[in-house]
């Protein structure tokens, strides 16, 4: 079989540009850049800085927890570390396994301090996306329930949601005779009381 000799090429070509054999589907790279594999998300870095905070039973607890918070930046009360155990599918307040570290960590991209500081801003703003807000706050009812004071159940803690969003903070708009439920109809009372002072 004869040896295929190389094309010439029939102009000069731009160095920018990378041809492909279909031209209309060519796209331009950015000469001299190199792809650094430290630029890559690595599931082995990611699981060598869960173990910097996880304790001896290899869960980051709430040691470790005020640890990361502290390298992170954000004070552990911070509603955004609400939004990153959302991310990370915690069941558990305060505590971190290293299977919902590395499921949440690699969704998010982050294998180290610095990449998920600069994923904050982000977590932030999953607070201002009404479909996510929605399912953090559904997720909040679940950390809340841990707690060792239950007053609400799951239908009142969803009302309360819906209640914020349509009822004006004056609440000109409250319908008596709406379902509300009766702890909801009590707070419009004691409000409207406390407003007429």
């Amino acid at each position: 079989m004869p040896v295929k000799k190389k094309r010439k090429s029939s102009g000069p070509e731009d160095a920018g540009i990378r041809k492909c054999k279909i031209t209309s589907f060519c796209r331009s790279q950015a000469p001299g850049r190199l792809i650094n594999t430290e630029d890559h998300f690595s599931s082995k870095k990611c699981t060598s800085w869960y173990y910097e905070y996880a304790g001896p039973d290899e869960v980051l607890g709430p040691e470790g927890m005020e640890k990361f918070c502290e390298d992170i930046g954000v004070e552990p009360e911070n509603i955004i570390m609400l939004v990153l155990a959302w991310k990370l599918e915690a069941p558990n307040m305060g505590f971190f396994t290293k299977e919902e570290w590395l499921k949440g960590m690699t969704l998010l991209q982050c294998d180290c301090t610095e990449r998920l500081q600069s994923k904050l801003d982000y977590l932030r703003s999953q607070l201002n996306d009404t479909t996510a807000f929605k399912n953090i706050y559904r997720y909040a009812f679940d950390f809340a329930r841990q707690s060792k004071y239950k007053v609400m159940n799951k239908d009142q803690w969803y009302n309360v949601l819906e209640f914020s969003r349509t009822v004006h903070a004056d609440l000109s708009n409250y319908d008596e005779d709406g379902a509300w439920p009766v702890l909801l109809d009590e707070f419009v009372e004691w409000q409207k009381a406390r407003l007429a002072l």
